[in-house]
C-alpha cells in the first residue's frame, strides 16, 4: 500500500502543490503580461509617428503646389512691381534679411524692397517713435522709410511674394507663425519661444486676424494657439481666409 497522500509510483517531489503552481502561473502571465504592454505601447508610438508623418507630408506637398503655383500665376504681376521699385529710385530689387525658423535656423528671407536703401540705418533713428505695445517689434503706421511703391505693395501684401521661393526650398511653410528677427528672440519669454516650433509662414492665424493691429502679445498667443491645433485642414481653412485679408489690406502697415 502506498502511503498515505502519495500515489503508486510517483514521487511527491513531481506534484507540485497548490503555492508552487499559483506562482509558476503568476511568473507566466506577469511576462506575457508586460510583453503585451509593451507591443502596445510601441504600437501606439508607431500609429503615432506614422501620422505625423502623413501629417507633415501633405503640409510639404501642400507648399511646394501652392507656391510653384503662385510664383508661375503670379508673374506678371512680379515684373510690373520690379519695373516700378527699379523704376522709383533705382536701388535694389529685392530685400533679403535673416530670420529665425524652425527650432532657431536662420534663414534668409526674400521680399520686395518696400522701403529706402538706408531703412535700417533711419530706423535706429526712429526707435523711440515706435508704436508696436511691447518694443519687441518695430512698426509705425506712417513709416517714413516707406517709399510710394513700396506703400502700395505692403497695403496688398506683394512685397511678400518673393518668400513663395522660401517655401518651395524649404525655409518657410506657406502658413505657419511669423517668422522673426534674430533680435527679437534675444528679448523672448519662454513661452515666446513655442513659436519657434514650427516652420514660419507667410501667412497665418494672426496674420488673417488683424495683421499689424495686434500686438507682439497677441500674435504670439495667436501663433502658439495655431501651433497648438495645427492640421492640413487648419491650413486650407486660413489660406481662404487670407484672400479676403489681401485683398481688403485690413492692418496692413
Amino acid at each position: 500500500m502506498p502511503a498515505p497522500g502519495k500515489s503508486a509510483g510517483i514521487s511527491s517531489k513531481a506534484v507540485p502543490d497548490d503555492r508552487e503552481t499559483l506562482e509558476h502561473w503568476s511568473r507566466a502571465t506577469s511576462r506575457s503580461g508586460r510583453w503585451r504592454q509593451v507591443l502596445r505601447i510601441r504600437g501606439k508610438l508607431l500609429v503615432w509617428k506614422l501620422v505625423l508623418f502623413v501629417t507633415y507630408g501633405l503640409k510639404r506637398g501642400l507648399d511646394v503646389l501652392l507656391s510653384g503655383f503662385a510664383l508661375l500665376a503670379a508673374s506678371p504681376v512680379l515684373i510690373v512691381t520690379i519695373l516700378l521699385i527699379k523704376l522709383e529710385d533705382g536701388g535694389p530689387i529685392f530685400f533679403r534679411q535673416m530670420r529665425v525658423g524652425y527650432r532657431g535656423r536662420l534663414f534668409g528671407m526674400y521680399k520686395f524692397r518696400s522701403m529706402v536703401v538706408n531703412a535700417e540705418e533711419v530706423r535706429r533713428r526712429l526707435e523711440a517713435a515706435n508704436e508696436m505695445a511691447g518694443g519687441v517689434i518695430f512698426k509705425m503706421k506712417n513709416d517714413p522709410r516707406v517709399t510710394r511703391v513700396g506703400r502700395f505693395i505692403r497695403k496688398y501684401s506683394i512685397d511678400e511674394f518673393p518668400q513663395f521661393w522660401n517655401v518651395l526650398i524649404g525655409d518657410m511653410s506657406i502658413v505657419g507663425p511669423r517668422p522673426s528677427l534674430p533680435g527679437e528672440v534675444e528679448q523672448y519669454s519662454t513661452e515666446d519661444r513655442q513659436r519657434l516650433l514650427a516652420k514660419p509662414g507667410i501667412t497665418g492665424l494672426w496674420q488673417v486676424s488683424g495683421r499689424s493691429e495686434i500686438d507682439f502679445r497677441g500674435q504670439v498667443r495667436l501663433d502658439i494657439e495655431y501651433i497648438r491645433s495645427r492640421s492640413v485642414w487648419t491650413d486650407v481653412k486660413l489660406l481662404l481666409r487670407t484672400v479676403p485679408a489681401v485683398l481688403l489690406g485690413k492692418g496692413a502697415y
